[in-house]
């Protein structure tokens, strides 16, 4: 699914680091297509190893406990309030499908062997649309103004044969901005398409090639 954006030897201590992390925190998972997305950040740091691993059902605990910062920054326009003991209510026979149903999937984003987000992907369930959805791309604000959420959106998109569903709410500026950026520089046909579920969502469709 991914490629290389930049190669060479100069990330194998790197990737050496990256497994030991990666040992630490207890995870076994394979990468997505055993691959890893490697390139070079927009700011002056050193080169940067990212990694997006296929989560199984042990680790539904760390995706669950990562949600909750995403559920926090998404309340204001989602207008969620926390539960009784003090957290997001997580549906969790929603969150157990990431597992079992054939096409969804919770993959973890690592930056340099450290846990720096997650990945939601679902099979849409739309009427009239057969796509995948990136459902949720998360990084903790560590990580963000790197040019890593970008670099995986964008080859997460133009992957494979599937076609892809965008959605996010009309209200979420950090978010629109993020996707048009994304969207319109995506080697891939793109249309804005109208969903009657949610009036506040804004879809939008990543077809192979043009539906027209």
């Amino acid at each position: 699914m991914f490629q290389e954006l930049a190669q060479g030897n100069r990330y194998l201590q790197s990737v050496q680091q990256v497994e030991r992390n990666r040992q630490s925190i207890g995870l076994t998972n394979t990468f997505v297509n055993n691959g890893a997305l490697r390139f070079f950040t927009e700011s002056p740091m050193p080169e940067t190893t990212v990694e997006l691993i296929q989560t199984g059902p042990e680790d539904a605990e760390l995706i669950r406990n990562l949600y909750q910062y995403y559920a926090y920054e998404s309340s204001d326009w989602e207008q969620e309030d926390v539960e009784a003991d003090g957290r997001f209510y997580i549906h969790d026979e929603h969150l157990a499908r990431y597992w079992h149903d054939p096409q969804w999937s919770a993959n973890l984003l690592l930056v340099d062997g450290y846990i720096a987000g997650f990945l939601l992907i679902e099979g849409s369930e739309l009427p009239g649309i057969d796509a995948l959805e990136l459902a949720d791309l998360f990084i903790l604000k560590r990580y963000r103004r790197k040019g890593i959420g970008r670099a995986i959106a964008s080859q997460v998109l133009c992957s494979g044969e599937a076609n892809w569903l965008v959605r996010f709410y009309d209200q979420d500026e950090v978010s629109q901005a993020f996707w048009r950026t994304v969207l319109d520089t995506l080697p891939r046909p793109v249309q804005t398409i109208e969903l009657e579920d949610d009036p506040q969502l804004v879809s939008y469709l990543i077809t192979r090639v043009s539906l027209h």
